[in-house]
């Protein structure tokens, strides 16, 4: 159910190595997270030059539920976001694995991506 080659975290994000730029990774949420927040309205992202810390939140998603937190899986500088969210936020209920990614960080550590969870240990947390 949950793409084998990406890499997650416990707040229902996905990480993608490598992402479109070199050094950096991309992100976004899972079908999980999409399901549960409902319809997405509106996008609210980190800043291409910002610097993000793993943990700390960076961005939020509103549905038509409510608002939630989007809380960066790696820590490094954000290189890129969706622009294309600004228009058409529900391309992350639509698509979350890839039309609906959120943005993309250079990862000052890449082994900080080799420590989240695969797909098999994401889903036995949403089952445990």
């Amino acid at each position: 159910m949950y793409p084998e080659n990406l890499k997650y975290t416990s707040e229902h994000e996905w990480v993608r190595s490598p992402g479109e730029s070199e050094g950096s990774v991309r992100v976004g949420i899972t079908d999980f997270a999409q399901d549960a927040l409902g319809d997405i309205v509106y996008v609210s992202l980190p800043q291409v030059g910002d610097q993000v810390t793993a943990g700390d939140t960076c961005g939020e998603l509103e549905s038509t539920k409510s608002v939630s937190d989007i809380y960066a899986p790696v820590t490094g500088e954000v290189v890129a976001t969706n622009g294309a969210l600004d228009q058409t936020p529900e391309l992350v209920n639509s698509d979350p694995y890839e039309a609906g990614w959120l943005f993309e960080v250079n990862v000052a550590d890449p082994a900080q991506v080799d420590g989240l969870l695969d797909a098999a240990a994401y889903q036995a947390g949403l089952d445990g």
